[in-house]
């Protein structure tokens, strides 16, 4: 029964990112995209992010080597901005004390999140998430809710996934899962916490949801 969670503005935030993956792209690409081309791409993982800004660019689709390169290009303008001596992000202790807290209960918790995977893995350690968390990154050809889809694949309910924008809320009703909202920026019907929010509170409302009606 996997309980997925975003990573970016729900368990943390790393202020600049956008930024990040435009140097990435003009580092690979001889000029940036724009934050105007970037705001405009349909798509909330970075293999559809990178694919669209591709296709508008050079008129044609991303390539896997193409995404790998990237995912190393990104991760490396990462590495150089956030680390001990650099920039710290902001991290939501409560959240992620509480997904342990979720594993020490016999919980299967996962981090299913739009970054790519090798950059996932770093902001998962930069945040302090339990090691024994499962990470799934963004995926050539794959939307969000097509790897939640992945992360559920050949489990038995009941699941969840947390997140706290709009796309996160839409790709968990696409997978047919309850939604957990971190934050105020993904209205709805759905229970939701602040990012402030204790550990305790977390697992509440967790266990709430997953509650047999």
């Amino acid at each position: 029964m996997p309980l997925c969670f975003d990573l970016d503005g729900t368990l943390g935030s790393f202020d600049g990112g956008y930024h990040l993956l435009r140097q990435a792209l003009g580092e690979l690409w001889g000029e940036e995209p724009s934050a105007e081309d970037l705001r405009a791409c349909a798509g909330s993982t970075d293999w559809e992010i990178v694919d669209e800004l591709h296709r508008k660019r050079f008129g044609g689709p991303l390539t896997l080597s193409g995404y790998e390169a990237y995912g190393r290009a990104c991760l490396g303008r990462f590495e150089a901005t956030f680390h001990p001596e650099g920039r710290s992000p902001v991290v939501h202790r409560g959240l992620v004390a509480g997904m342990t807290r979720l594993l020490d209960a016999g919980r299967s918790v996962w981090l299913v999140s739009g970054n790519a995977p090798r950059l996932l893995e770093f902001k998962a350690r930069m945040l302090g998430v339990d090691a024994r968390v499962k990470r799934l990154g963004s995926l050539p050809h794959l939307d969000r809710a097509g790897l939640i889809r992945s992360a559920l694949a050949g489990c038995q309910g009941p699941h969840l996934y947390v997140g706290d924008r709009p796309h996160d809320r839409d790709a968990a009703a696409q997978a047919g899962i309850p939604f957990l909202a971190v934050g105020e920026a993904a209205p709805g019907p759905h229970p939701a916490l602040g990012p402030e929010a204790e550990a305790e509170q977390l697992v509440q409302a967790v266990e709430a949801l997953l509650m047999p009606i």
